[in-house]
C-alpha cells in the first residue's frame, strides 16, 4: 500500500527541496572524496561523448543546487508511473496472498495517457584512443582502461564477461600475473557492464608505491594486447566459466541478490535475459573469448591515460542492441531450484531446532539443519588461540594468517584450490583477528563434504607461501595508504584509540594508520609459521552449521579435520577492558576533501545481560539507531539537509563489562559546526524531555522487526549462534531480551538514557578540509 501510494501520489513540496538538495549535495561530495569513483566517472564521460551513459546519475553540483521544483514534479509525473515500473517480491511469503495484495493496491493505478519515448542516441564508433588525467588529493595511484562492448542481451556479452574474468581473477588472471605478482600493482579488478545499450568493459589496477603509474599502465596495456593478439587457453576459459556460474548459483539462492539481478536484467529488456545469460555462459568456448578479444580490445576502442594519434581511422563498429522479444520468445527456462521451508525465525523455534554439542577435540558446536533455497548450507568454524601475554606484537600477523593459509597447501596451489571451489560452486572465506581465525563456507548440500576436504587441506597442510604473503602485504599497504587522507577513517581511528587505550604491542592496541602500515611491513613468514606451529589447535573454538546438510556426515568430516591437533602455547580469551572517557575534542585536517566527518563516542561498563541494556538499546534506536526514522536523521538530514548519512550506535559485549555509544555524520566542512550543535541539542533535548509514547511504540516494532529480518539470513544466523556458544548461552537469552523490549515503558527508556548518556563525556573528532577556520593543539 505504501509503495503503490508513493509511486504516483508523492507530494513534491517546494519547502522540502532546500533540505533534500543539501542532503543530495552531501552525497555528491562524498563521491568527490573517492578518487576511484571520480576516475571511473571521467573515463565514462570521455568514452561516451553523446550517449547519456557518459553522465553520472547524481549530476553535477550546479544541477543539484539549482534544479527548480517544477522540474522535479514534471520528472516525477512523467516517469514514476505503473507502466514504467517493475515490482519484484523475493523471500519468504505466500505467493497467492502477495499477488492479491499487489492486485489490490497496484491494480487500480491508472495507466498514464502519455507515451514514453525510446532513447534514440547511439554512440558512434570511437575513432581514436582517449586519455583522462585526474589530479586530486590522495595517496594511491590508479590506472584504468575502458573498452566499448555490445549491450548485455547481445550474444557476444557472455564471452566478454568470461574474458574479463580471465584478465582479473586471482591468482591466474593475466593482469593479476602481469601486475600484482610483479609488484607493479597492489590489486587489479574490473567488470563488463551489462546495459540496455552498448556498454563497456572496465579494467583497473591499483599502483603499488614506488611504481610510476605510466609504467604500470603500459604493462597493463601490453598484457591486454597479448591476450588480444594471441588469445587465452581453453583451461583459462573453463576456469572463468566455472567462476561465473558458481557466482550465479550463489546469487539465485539469495533473496536480495536475485531480486536485484532480476530488475537489472529487466532494465535491459526482459527478466528472462538473466537465465539466458547463464545458459550462454555455459556454452562459451575459448574460440568465442578469443574472437571477442580480437574484436573489441583494439587501441582505438579504448579510453586510457594516454592519447596517441594515428595516420588513419581504425574504428570498431559496436553492433546495435538485439531484438529482446525475439531472444526470449518461447524461452521455457529450467527446472525450479529448491525453495526451502517456511522457517520460523523466532529465537524459541531456532533454539528448538538447534542441536548443541561438544566435539571430541573440545570445539563447541551448534547444528541447525533446515530446508533452504537451492539446498544451500552455511558453515562457520572459528579457532581461538593465544593469550594477552604470548600474543604481544603478533596482532597483525594474526590477521594475515588465515588468508595466507588459503594461498597454498601441500597438495594444492592457490589456483588449484580456487579451481576446485569454483567447480564445487562454493565459497571459502577466511578472516582473522588477534587470537582468532574463522573460515566460512557457503555451498550446496551435495558438495559440502568435498569442500570440507579442501578445508582440511587449508587447516592442516598449509604451506604459507612467502610470495603470496608479499602480495597480501602490498594489497594491505595500498589500501591503508589510500585511507591516510580519508576523513571518515581518520575520525574513526582517533575515537577508537581513545576508547581502547591499550599499550603498544598489546594485541588489542589500536594503531594509527601510519603505525599500521609499519606493522604490515613488519609481518614476516616466520611470524606466521610460529603462530601456526605453536599457537593453533582444535581445543578452543566454535563450529556452526546452518542449512541443508547431513549432521552425521558433517560431524564425521569435521572431527577428522580437528583430530589430534593440540596447541603448544596456552590459550585464554582476550578480555576487553573498560576505559573511562572524560570527553574532549580533536580536529583533523584533510586538505582537498569536499566532505567532512563527525564522530563522537563515550564508553561505560555494561554487559548485554545488564537489566538496563534493553531500554538503552531502544533509546539509541530512537535517537539515531533507527537510521532515517530517528531524531538525528529527522533533524540533521530531513529538516536541515546537513548530512547524507547520520545516526548513532550502541555496542555492548556479552562477556566483558565494556560498552560504547557513538554518533556519526558526514557533511560539508563548513557545516560541521552546525552538525555538532544540532547533535548536542538533540541529545540534550532527548535527556531533558524524554521520549514519547509514539516513539516508543514505533521503535519497539522497528527494532524487533529488524532482528527478525536479520535471522532470515543464514550467514547472520550462523554468526549469532557462534556468539551464543562463546557466551555459553542459548537463544533463550535473545528471546528474553526481546520480551523485555516488548514490555518497556517510557520511564524505563528515559531512566537508562539519563543514566548512561552524558553529552559532556562525548569525545568528539571532526575530520575534513577546514582550512584556517579551525586550528589549535587538537588539530
Amino acid at each position: 500500500r505504501l509503495e503503490a501510494d508513493r509511486l504516483v501520489n508523492s507530494s513534491i513540496k517546494a519547502e522540502d527541496l532546500a533540505s533534500e538538495m543539501t542532503v543530495v549535495r552531501n552525497e555528491f561530495e562524498r563521491g568527490e572524496n573517492n578518487p576511484f569513483y571520480i576516475l571511473s566517472q571521467r573515463m565514462m564521460s570521455a568514452a561516451y561523448q553523446w550517449h547519456n551513459y557518459g553522465k553520472a546519475t547524481i549530476g553535477n553540483r550546479a544541477d543539484i543546487e539549482r534544479v527548480p521544483i517544477e522540474n522535479l514534479r514534471r520528472f516525477y509525473r512523467k516517469y514514476y508511473q505503473p507502466d514504467n515500473a517493475m515490482l519484484v517480491v523475493s523471500g519468504k511469503f505466500d505467493p497467492q496472498q502477495a499477488l492479491a495484495l499487489i492486485a489490490r493496491y497496484f491494480g487500480p493505478l491508472p495507466r498514464p495517457e502519455r507515451k514514453l519515448e525510446n532513447t534514440y542516441t547511439q554512440e558512434p564508433p570511437q575513432d581514436g584512443e582517449r586519455f583522462v588525467t585526474l589530479r586530486r588529493v590522495g595517496d594511491v595511484a590508479l590506472v584504468g582502461v575502458l573498452y566499448h562492448i555490445p549491450a548485455g542481451p547481445h550474444p557476444d556479452y557472455p564471452a566478454i564477461d568470461v574474458l574479463e574474468s580471465t584478465l582479473t581473477a586471482e591468482p591466474a588472471g593475466r593482469l593479476y600475473k602481469a601486475l600484482v605478482e610483479t609488484k607493479k600493482a597492489a590489486a587489479v579488478f574490473g567488470e563488463a557492464l551489462a546495459l540496455h545499450d552498448p556498454g563497456v568493459l572496465r579494467l583497473y589496477a591499483q599502483v603499488s608505491p614506488g611504481n610510476e603509474p605510466k609504467v604500470v599502465l603500459d604493462a597493463m596495456l601490453d598484457a591486454i594486447d597479448e591476450v588480444r593478439d594471441n588469445g587465452v587457453s581453453k583451461e583459462e576459459v573453463e576456469r572463468a566459466r566455472r567462476r561465473l556460474l558458481s557466482q550465479f548459483e550463489r546469487a539465485v539462492t539469495d533473496s536480495r541478490r536475485i531480486a536485484i539481478q532480476l530488475s537489472e536484467w529487466a532494465a535491459q529488456g526482459d527478466w528472462r535475459l538473466m537465465f539466458l545469460y547463464r545458459d550462454n555462459v555455459e556454452k562459451v568456448t575459448a574460440a568465442d573469448v578469443n574472437r571477442v578479444a580480437k574484436t573489441y580490445l583494439q587501441p582505438n576502442n579504448r579510453t586510457v591515460g594516454l592519447f596517441i594519434p594515428t595516420k588513419e581511422p581504425q574504428r570498431v563498429a559496436i553492433p546495435p542492441s538485439p531484438n529482446v522479444a525475439e531472444l526470449v520468445a518461447g524461452y521455457k527456462g529450467r527446472e525450479s531450484i529448491a525453495v526451502g521451508e517456511a522457517f520460523d525465525v523466532s529465537p524459541q523455534n531456532i533454539e528448538k531446532r538447534t542441536k548443541r554439542l561438544t566435539l571430541p577435540s573440545g570445539i563447541k558446536a551448534a547444528l541447525l539443519p533446515k530446508q533452504t533455497r537451492g539446498n544451500m548450507v552455511h558453515l562457520r568454524l572459528t579457532l581461538r588461540y593465544g593469550n594477552e601475554q604470548n600474543l604481544e606484537g603478533l596482532a597483525k600477523a594474526c590477521e594475515f594468517l588465515p588468508h595466507l593459509m588459503t594461498r597454498g597447501t601441500e597438495n594444492y596451489t592457490r589456483q588449484q584450490l580456487q579451481d576446485e571451489l569454483d567447480r564445487l560452486q562454493a565459497r571459502l572465506s577466511p578472516s582473522g583477528d588477534a587470537g582468532k581465525l574463522t573460515f566460512t563456507i557457503q555451498v550446496k548440500r551435495d558438495n559440502l563434504l568435498a569442500v570440507l576436504k579442501l578445508l582440511e587441506e587449508v587447516l592442516r597442510r598449509p604451506t604459507l607461501p612467502a610470495d603470496e604473503l608479499d602480495i597480501l602485504k602490498r594489497e594491505e599497504i595500498a589500501s591503508l595508504e589510500q585511507q591516510l587522507t580519508e576523513p571518515q577513517v581518520l575520525a574513526s581511528v582517533a575515537v577508537r584509540r581513545v576508547l581502547n587505550r591499550y599499550p603498544k604491542g598489546d594485541p588489542r592496541y589500536v594503531p594509527t594508520l601510519a603505525e599500521e602500515i609499519e606493522l604490515v611491513k613488519g609481518v614476516s613468514r616466520q611470524d606466521l609459521q610460529k603462530l601456526y606451529e605453536e599457537y593453533l589447535g582444535s581445543e578452543h573454538g566454535q563450529l556452526v552449521v546452518v542449512g541443508d546438510f547431513d549432521s552425521q556426515g558433517v560431524l564425521s568430516a569435521v572431527n577428522k579435520i580437528l583430530a589430534e591437533w593440540k596447541a603448544k602455547r596456552p590459550y585464554k580469551r582476550l578480555p576487553r577492558r573498560h576505559f573511562d572517557v572524560a570527553g574532549g575534542q580533536k580536529t583533523i585536517q584533510t586538505p582537498g576533501k569536499e566532505s567532512a566527518f563527525y564522530f563522537a563516542a563515550t564508553a561505560f561498563p555494561m554487559r548485554d545481560d545488564h537489566p538496563d541494556y534493553p531500554a538503552l538499546e531502544i533509546g539509541n534506536f530512537i535517537l539515531g539507531g533507527g537510521t532515517l526514522s530517528s531524531r538525528l536523521a529527522d533533524r540533521i538530514r530531513q529538516k536541515e539537509g546537513l548530512s547524507y548519512g547520520v545516526g548513532s550506535g550502541l555496542q555492548v559485549l556479552s562477556l566483558d563489562e565494556r560498552a560504547a555509544f557513538y554518533i556519526y555524520a558526514s557533511a560539508k566542512p563548513e557545516n560541521i559546526a552546525k552538525v555538532e550543535a544540532a547533535v548536542r541539542e538533540e541529545v540534550e533535548r532527548l535527556l531533558a524531555d524524554g521520549i514519547t509514547s509514539e516513539e516508543l511504540a514505533t521503535a519497539k516494532q522497528g527494532y524487533l522487526q529488524k532482528q527478525q529480518v536479520q535471522r532470515t539470513n543464514d550467514a547472520y544466523l550462523a554468526s549469532l549462534l557462534e556468539e551464543t556458544l562463546l557466551a555459553d548461552r542459548t537463544l533463550q537469552f535473545t528471546a528474553k531480551v526481546e520480551n523485555t523490549i516488548r514490555q518497556l515503558k517510557i520511564e524505563d527508556v528515559n531512566r537508562a538514557l539519563r543514566k548512561y548518556i552524558d553529552p559532556n563525556r562525548l569525545y568528539v573528532v571532526e575530520a575534513g578540509d577546514f582550512g584556517a577556520r579551525r586550528t589549535g593543539a587538537g588539530s
